[in-house]
């Protein structure tokens, strides 16, 4: 079973540490990514879209699996180098645009930055229905991740926000109705966990 388990390596640890990233939180990080067979490195956070640290929901399959259980419980400022096995990375298909081969295992050390109350809470998602019509428009989520963008003050290019919301449709609007209803938006409910 060995094989098919995420090793994690605490590198540093803030004091104090808080919030712990949980299921469902806005990540804030860096990573490098490496393969564990020759040591190259095939994706450096740092050096793709501007230097700006990667933002994802965590536990909700943003990132290949190994990411998602490997940055469990980690504390903005903690680094961690953690070793994934092909089944909870890219598996037997290896992933060509990235350059990762069949049934590699992936080598990340990660710094993260922000844990953020995720998008998916239900205290969020009433933050987010303005009309309390107890659905989700891309109106209220476009404003929402304007306030977000605002609120860490990142330099982001224009194309982001558009990116983020069809890409939060995407994979939230399972009818296809334009709307992201409570259960459509409660990741909880789905949770393979």
């Amino acid at each position: 079973a060995a094989r098919d388990e995420v090793s994690i390596e605490v590198l540093h640890v803030p004091e104090p540490c808080g919030p712990r990233s949980k299921k469902g939180d806005l990540l804030n990080a860096h990573y490098d990514g490496y393969l564990a067979g020759d040591g190259s490195r095939f994706y450096c956070s740092r050096t793709q879209n501007e230097g700006h640290p990667k933002w994802f929901v965590l536990g909700v399959g943003q990132v290949i699996k190994g990411l998602d259980i490997a940055m469990m419980n980690m504390c903005p400022g903690e680094k961690r180098k953690v070793t994934i096995p092909p089944s909870l990375a890219y598996g037997q298909q290896g992933y060509a645009e990235g350059k990762i081969p069949p049934n590699a295992t992936l080598i990340f050390e990660i710094e993260l930055y922000a844990v953020n109350k995720g998008p998916r809470s239900v205290e969020a998602f009433n933050q987010i229905d303005k009309d309390k019509d107890k659905k989700l428009s891309q109106l209220e989520i476009s404003e929402y991740l304007k306030e977000e963008f605002a609120r860490d003050g990142k330099k982001r290019h224009p194309s982001a926000h558009d990116e983020i919301l069809t890409d939060i449709f995407k994979k939230n609007d399972h009818d296809g109705d334009g709307f992201i209803s409570a259960k459509e938006y409660n990741v909880y409910q789905h949770d393979e966990l």
